[in-house]
């Protein structure tokens, strides 16, 4: 059994080992239970209360205590003593009240948090009562969750691909009094009729997701309108939704607080101007692609506690239509405008937007038109700018240099794929907005070491700086960046010329827990060992193709970092079994990428299968000694897995069949993989009951029955035929001159 969560008094608790648990472990053989020292400050706060009797010997031998160790056979006499030791349990002194504290406590520890509630009935039972959000991979285990969980008010169902009408009247039945928030993002094969009985049962329903519900149509969506308490409402890619059933909406759901219809094309002006005028409490409006026009335009603007307004691709929308008159009285509380994509909005219609709110925090014109003087002129209302998003948009140098004279003080800036970014500018602004948070300038292929000394010097604060690309930024540039910015939290210096040196220094940035340097061929274990000694809070680390790594500066990683949670390794040729049972000590894996490490064998996949548990995603594409011998410790060990890539390896049939154990597997991608046969692919798609989306060759379209296809599609599986010829591995230098040639 895994270790659990003892609850008792601060003074006992430290080191406490108990070798058995009373009856509950009645019969099972002996086991070890291990103290979290985590929960010491919060049990100190909640337990006060005296030691009853038989405590006074864990008291005195406050390191643990061993409980007699259950016999074979029980007599009458031995079951009366068990019966007395049971009456002793100190967990019966715990009201229910104290045992939601520490479920509370545990909420971001899902295994702790089972294995606490598989210590005893009592703690079992507690721990159904107490939950409140539940996840399933399968609608066919609602009725078994319904049954055990009876106080749930957060249910999530986008991990299940086919959910019936039948599922929500079974959650509209169970959770008629609780469910406050249902997502159905990912769901499908659900009408009209389900939907009736969730909206009209589920009074306190607040939150409702069915994004990418591209089957839904009005009547489904009328029938929402039954739920008359909704505040929020997410419609993404419903296109065969209109104005007649996002009326129905307008009309019964007046208490809207969030709706988004992005990519929702059937909508237009009169559906809009609908939820405009009837919901006059939202705060956050979505209509990005919407063919919309300035016809709803002036119920929008009318809006008094809109907060949120994304404008998005709406091409319908010009300057023309932006109307003086019509903007100066609503909006006042817009906080956050996004017209990113919209080039029929010039300078001149943003100064009129802009006009609208002095309060505008956050401004994203993302793909629009070219930031020039008179752009940047419009901002000088907006006292409260604190972030600005002009990715992929044309810039000038007296832009930016006019973004660096507004009056304001930025927090964030993204310059990412910008064309027209150069030292001077880029020096300029940041010396005059040095409380930048994040800054993005991934992809500014013509700033040099001048603009990193002007940021490292300026922008001491930076927690995000991401400059992937900026290919003419020097070595020595990147000492600088970990000399001045000790706050870093995320840095992305993928496809760049750093070396072990400027990783040096970067590691002194000890609050790092994202780092991403692949493409980067300059650096070695020397520099990965840095990392490792004082960045040990990292969590996400990108090696993609730098060559340079082995399994030394992987050891160092997994030896300094045992908080790893997500690990690319990618065409590191050099890496072998030996780096991946060193990461086998970072429990907390959540995903591997390993595509193209040709070394790695099943061995060293094995130790990561049974040591990282919490693994869900898994890439071995191109791992060609990586076979069935590897498979069968994953299908037995890795319960998490969700999305596994098998292409060119030389996994078969056998392999194939171990992972359906995985109830969790939802996508598996499998491309000339030479072992497999139609028939064992057949059995393995049918025993793989919760696949939601698969990879395979056009080859293999033809070799498996229609019948077979046309079930696992039923079963909410997608299918995606490849047509894909077998690609030798490049050279990695070779490699990145290819795609600089393609840059150019």
């Amino acid at each position: 059994m895994a270790p659990f969560v003892l609850p008792a008094l601060e003074s006992v608790l430290p080191h406490i080992v108990l070798h058995h648990m009373s009856s509950a472990l009645d019969g099972q053989r002996d086991c070890q239970i291990t103290i979290m020292p985590s929960l010491f400050p919060l049990l100190n706060s909640v337990l006060t209360c005296p030691s009853p009797r038989g405590w006074k010997q864990w008291e005195e031998k406050r390191s643990g205590i061993l409980v007699r160790k259950p016999k074979r056979t029980a007599t009458t006499m031995e079951r009366q003593k068990r019966s007395d030791s049971q009456n002793d349990n100190p967990f019966q002194v715990l009201t229910e009240e104290l045992i939601f504290l520490i479920l509370d406590f545990l909420e971001t520890a899902p295994l702790d948090k089972k294995s606490f509630s598989l210590t005893c009935k009592a703690f079992y039972a507690a721990e159904a009562r107490h939950r409140r959000a539940l996840r399933p991979l399968r609608a066919e285990h609602l009725p078994a969750l319904a049954a055990r969980y009876p106080s749930v008010t957060d249910l999530d169902l986008s991990l299940c691909p086919r959910v019936g009408d039948g599922a929500l009247a079974l959650v509209a039945g169970a959770y008629a009094e609780t469910l406050q928030r249902l997502d159905l993002s990912r769901s499908r094969w659900f009408t009209g009729s389900g939907l009736l009985n969730v909206g009209a049962r589920c009074g306190s329903l607040v939150e409702l997701d069915l994004s990418n519900a591209t089957e839904l149509r009005d009547a489904g969506v009328a029938a929402v309108a039954r739920a008359r308490n909704l505040r929020k409402l997410w419609l993404a890619r419903c296109k065969l939704v209109t104005d007649m059933g996002i009326g129905c909406i307008a009309v019964g759901c007046r208490k809207l607080r969030l709706i988004c219809l992005k990519w929702c094309v059937g909508i237009g002006d009169l559906g809009v101007d609908l939820v405009a005028i009837k919901c006059k409490e939202l705060t956050s409006l979505d209509l990005s692609y919407l063919p919309i026009t300035e016809k709803c335009l002036p119920s929008i603007f009318k809006l008094q506690l809109l907060e949120d307004l994304v404008l998005e691709g709406c091409f319908g929308i010009d300057d023309d239509s932006l109307d003086v008159d019509l903007l100066k009285h609503g909006c006042k509380t817009l906080k956050k405008l996004d017209i990113s994509g919209c080039q029929n909005i010039s300078h001149t219609g943003l100064s009129k937007l802009t006009g609208i709110s002095g309060g505008l925090e956050k401004l994203i014109l993302a793909d629009g038109s070219p930031v020039t003087l008179g752009l940047v002129d419009g901002l000088n209302k907006l006292s409260m700018l604190q972030s600005i998003v002009l990715d992929g948009c044309p810039v000038t140098s007296e832009g930016l240099r006019a973004i660096g004279s507004l009056c304001i003080s930025l927090r964030e800036l993204s310059l990412s794929k910008c064309l027209g970014v150069t030292d001077e500018a880029l020096s300029f602004l940041v010396s005059k907005h040095k409380d930048l948070r994040k800054l993005d300038i991934t992809c500014c292929r013509k700033i040099t070491d001048g603009s990193i000394a002007s940021i490292a010097n300026s922008c001491t604060g930076l927690t995000s700086l991401k400059m992937e690309s900026c290919t003419l930024v020097p070595q020595q540039a990147f000492v600088l960046i970990g000399q001045k910015c000790h706050y870093l939290e995320e840095l992305d210096l993928t496809d760049n010329e750093i070396d072990d040196e400027g990783l040096m220094s970067i590691s002194s940035c000890s609050r790092l827990s994202s780092l991403k340097i692949g493409i980067c061929l300059n650096i070695t274990d020397r520099g990965l060992t840095y990392v490792g000694m004082f960045c040990s809070k990292l969590k996400e680390l990108d090696l993609y193709r730098s060559t340079g790594v082995t399994d030394l500066g992987i050891s160092a990683i997994a030896g300094g970092c045992p908080g790893l949670e997500i690990l690319n390794t990618s065409y590191c040729t050099s890496i072998t079994d030996r780096a991946l049972i060193s990461l086998s000590k970072c429990s907390n894996l959540k995903t591997l990428e390993i595509r193209g490490c040709i070394l790695v064998t099943s061995i060293g996949l094995a130790a990561i299968a049974m040591n990282c548990r919490q693994l869900s995603r898994l890439d071995i594409k191109k791992c060609y000694d990586i076979d069935d011998s590897g498979m069968i410790p994953l299908a037995h060990f890795s319960q998490n897995l969700r999305q596994i890539n098998l292409s060119y390896s030389s996994v078969t049939d056998v392999g194939l069949l171990s992972l359906a154990s995985i109830s969790c597997l939802q996508s598996f991608t499998m491309l000339h993989l030479q072992g497999l046969v139609p028939g064992g692919l057949a059995a393995a798609l049918l025993a793989c009951g919760g696949l939601t989306k698969v990879k395979l060759h056009l080859s293999l379209r033809s070799l498996l029955p229609e019948l077979l296809i046309r079930h696992v599609e039923a079963r909410g599986c997608v299918f995606e035929w490849r047509d894909k010829e077998f690609q030798a591995e490049l050279d990695p230098k070779c490699w990145k001159l290819q795609l600089e040639d393609v840059m150019q």
